[in-house]
């Protein structure tokens, strides 16, 4: 029995996204949160014959309250898509908020659950979900996770192309690290499952890295304006829940990419900020995922001089974005302590 949960069930990530799961064997029950339009999508859903049982609830009635309960699983696409003009800043203070009142929700409602945050800006979007519930006294570093696995499948996508087989992309895989924002993205092609040809030259390799780090502007630029990276994204985060499900149940092995704390393995967090040269409180990388989270943090391996390069743009970039997201609650929960009305 697994219950999964999506918060933000009705939007343009949130419906296939929920679709995908609704797929999924191992899921028995799906419940389906949004501020409109949810009993719709689930009763959209429900026609479909797989094991899942789904509800949508609104906010009315502690809707939130009745959809977390009992999750095992909760993913989080909640919030507004990046358009053109729209600055990670301008981003960031419209979904902050939305992450902080449903992490509230979490907190309170199912504190034992794998949480999967997709909501852009991921580097910040983790912290502050971390800081709410440290505030709330239940956070489990193993439990937290920054979905990044788009820019796995951007990345062999793309390598999988150049190499002339398309069609071969998901046996593909190359890894990427960092987190999942512009120069924070750092696909390190020198360990991909299916190397680039030789001929592949240095200024080509320059465009493709940009590709992987900028791919959701492309998308973006495609949809002229009118949306963002919805259906790949809602595939990666279904592809990424599905080995955390599978995780939780039992099977052994499991290595996929994620933006997490460090905490989760002190161990090997110390082993990366080795390689890294800085200590950081998040940081995507390979992990192993087990039945309470994350197993290990996997260190970066043997990396050529050009991805150490891209690794050291990345870090203080990343140390801002977090600084953000973990500064933005701390000065959230200060202003409602000297004004509970808030």
């Amino acid at each position: 029995m697994v219950k999964a949960v999506v918060l933000g069930a009705a939007g343009g990530i949130g419906q296939p996204l929920s679709l995908l799961l609704k797929t999924n064997p191992e899921i028995t029950a799906l419940g389906l949160f949004d501020i409109v339009n949810t009993p719709g999508v689930a009763a959209d859903l429900s026609h479909i014959a797989t094991p899942a049982i789904v509800e949508g609830r609104l906010p009315p009635n502690d809707g939130l309250k009745a959809t977390l309960t009992g999750a095992d699983i909760v993913v989080i696409p909640a919030g507004v898509p990046r358009k053109p003009g729209v600055t990670n800043h301008d981003l960031f203070k419209i979904n902050a908020g939305i992450v902080k009142d449903l992490a509230t929700g979490i907190a309170n409602f199912a504190p034992k659950a794998f949480v999967l945050v997709i909501s852009n800006p991921v580097n910040s979007t983790v912290p502050i979900v971390a800081e709410v519930f440290k505030k709330h006294g239940v956070f489990d570093p193993k439990r937290l996770f920054g979905v990044t696995t788009l820019d796995v499948v951007r990345a062999s996508t793309f390598v999988a192309e150049i190499n002339g087989a398309p069609t071969s992309a998901p046996s593909v895989v190359v890894p990427v690290i960092g987190g999942h924002s512009g120069v924070t993205i750092v696909p390190l092609l020198s360990q991909s499952s299916h190397p680039l040809p030789s001929s592949v030259s240095t200024e080509a390799l320059a465009a493709l890295v940009k590709r992987i780090q900028f791919g959701g502007d492309e998308v973006v630029k495609a949809k002229d304006g009118a949306g963002s990276a919805t259906l790949s994204m809602a595939y990666a985060g279904a592809e990424f829940a599905g080995k955390v499900i599978r995780a939780l149940k039992g099977e052994k092995g499991i290595v996929a990419p994620s933006f997490v704390a460090q905490a989760a393995d002190p161990e090997g967090a110390k082993a990366l900020a080795a390689e890294l040269g800085a200590e950081l409180e998040f940081f995507a990388s390979n992990i192993e995922l087990g039945k309470e989270g994350v197993v290990k943090i996997h260190s970066l391996g043997k990396i050529t001089e050009g991805e150490s390069l891209l690794v050291k743009a990345a870090v203080p970039e990343l140390q801002t974005n977090i600084k953000t997201g973990v500064t933005y609650v701390l000065e959230k929960y200060e202003a409602e302590e000297k004004n509970p009305k808030l």
